[in-house]
């Protein structure tokens, strides 16, 4: 899982010319969440008290950053905040995580993307309700290539194409490796797919996307069509599956007391780039990511248990796992 050795001390030069470098950036939402911790979810038209409310920052790829500055990475966010309270209070969280954001906008009268995310205390398990206006879209055109030329992977989610399409490409060009976080089917989302490196969809992503339910079959076809280096999902609390030369890598996910699931699949892309950064080969760069995702999850918030390496290899080598048979079988047999 070579980073194009090629180009890279040609581009680091360049970018340490003007004065900067950066391990990687990334191109896509944050949010600013209300989490309400429930005993249990209600029924249909039902009601029930709330024990905990917790203002708390997220959002796809800003929370992926945050990993990645957390773990030493040298990282930039590209985004649009509101000028409202949630924005600020995003933006106040960046900062403490020292991301470089040089080159967010701060859009003026506009409210930041916030969402309202339900937990069931008993499981951790969360229900989000979200708004983002359309204030917020990304300009294509503001994507100059100085502004993804200066780091050596690039990240994004699917939310903006014009934008991250753009993004993709101009990483493509100099070849910087593209990251992607993608769950749910966005219009053009094709001309991103086109650019990118390592895919790591949800779990409904690559049936949505092939139209194909055998999961292993769907991401066989999407490599193929767009011939990335890895093609891949998250499985949830069953850990994440992934293509990559033709053999199949299934690395189940960690058991742990799950308090709250908002945020796991951000701080696993997080995680994951963060890794391949590292040079880890693909089984590691999963399991890591796997490992990363779950401590996540033993605190309330999208960032709230973001762990140290440390902390991660204690879990790796220590901690139980949850393999979903079918899936740990079924990789056996394509490798």
């Amino acid at each position: 899982m070579g980073l194009y050795t090629g180009r890279r001390s040609i581009r680091l030069a360049m970018c340490n010319d003007s004065g900067m470098s950066f391990d990687i950036a990334g191109v896509g939402l944050n949010a600013t969440d209300t989490l309400l911790v429930v005993p249990k979810f209600p029924s249909f038209a039902g009601k029930i008290a709330f024990s905990r409310e917790i203002v708390s920052p997220g959002g796809q790829v800003a929370s992926a950053l945050v990993v990645c500055s957390r773990l030493g990475l040298r990282a930039k966010y590209i985004g649009t905040v509101g000028d409202d309270w949630a924005g600020k209070a995003q933006m106040e969280s960046l900062r403490e995580t020292r991301l470089d954001i040089s080159d967010v906008e701060i859009r003026p009268g506009c409210e930041n993307q916030r969402a309202y995310i339900i937990i069931d205390q008993a499981s951790g398990e969360r229900t989000i309700l979200w708004r983002r206006p359309d204030c917020l879209t990304i300009d294509p055109s503001h994507i100059t290539p100085e502004k993804i030329t200066c780091a050596r992977m690039l990240h994004v989610d699917g939310h903006d194409t014009p934008a991250v399409a753009r993004a993709a490409e101009i990483a493509r060009q100099h070849g910087i490796p593209v990251s992607l976080d993608v769950d749910t089917i966005y219009e053009g989302l094709d001309c991103v797919l086109g650019n990118v490196d390592y895919l790591i969809g949800s779990t409904e992503f690559p049936e949505k996307w092939t139209g194909e339910r055998d999961p292993f079959r769907a991401l066989q076809a999407m490599r193929k069509e767009y011939k990335m280096r890895v093609a891949g999902m998250t499985l949830g609390a069953d850990g994440a599956l992934a293509l990559e030369n033709g053999r199949f890598f299934y690395s189940p996910g960690f058991i742990v007391n799950c308090v709250d699931t908002t945020g796991a699949g951000d701080v696993f892309h997080g995680a994951f780039c963060y890794a391949v950064l590292a040079g880890m080969p693909l089984a590691g760069t999963l399991e890591f990511a796997n490992a990363m995702a779950a401590l996540n999850c033993t605190q309330l918030g999208a960032r709230g248990g973001i762990a140290s390496e440390q902390q991660v290899f204690v879990l790796m080598k220590q901690g139980s796992r949850r393999s979903h048979p079918d899936f740990a079988e079924a990789a056996a047999q394509h490798k």
